[in-house]
């Protein structure tokens, strides 16, 4: 079975999380950190194909925005569900917020290589005080005025 690296490196930190909660934390802190961890791992697998059928045109029709919509009704009865069997909120919200680490190592890991070659401007060049850090774009004459007053 293959497993997408992006999958991959959440599922390690979901079973790394959880192992030491069950360790260090109570029996209920880390089975909810654990059922957290199954459902944001279930809906990133579900996100991840959903978008890459959208994104490569393989998915026929109008239908993926209800698809899209089902994910977070399921994902709202799982969070209900374990409220109801008295799943502790810390854990779970845990558990369900273990997928920006992994989404964030694994967008560094996979960043493309620095290359030394590439032309770039001197630190010190006038080009730079028309270019706009904040909107990755060279500044209008416009916003310049707005800017000054």
């Amino acid at each position: 079975m293959k497993i997408d690296p992006i999958e991959r490196m959440n599922l390690t930190l979901c079973a790394a999380a959880t192992a030491a909660a069950f360790g260090l934390a109570t029996p209920v802190f880390a089975a909810s950190l654990a059922y957290g961890a199954a459902l944001e791992a279930v809906n990133l697998h579900g996100l991840r194909r959903q978008a890459q059928r959208l994104l490569w045109g393989s998915h026929a029709g109008g239908s993926w925005t209800g698809l899209y919509g089902l994910r977070f009704v399921f994902l709202v009865v799982g969070i209900g569900g374990a409220f109801a069997f008295g799943a502790d909120p810390v854990g779970l919200l845990i558990g369900l917020s273990l997928v920006v680490p992994a989404v964030l190592i694994e967008a560094w890991r996979t960043r493309p290589a620095v290359n030394p070659d590439a032309p770039a401007l001197d630190a010190d060049d006038a080009a730079w005080d028309h270019w706009d850090p904040w909107l990755a774009r060279e500044r209008h004459e416009i916003e310049d005025e707005a800017d000054e007053r």
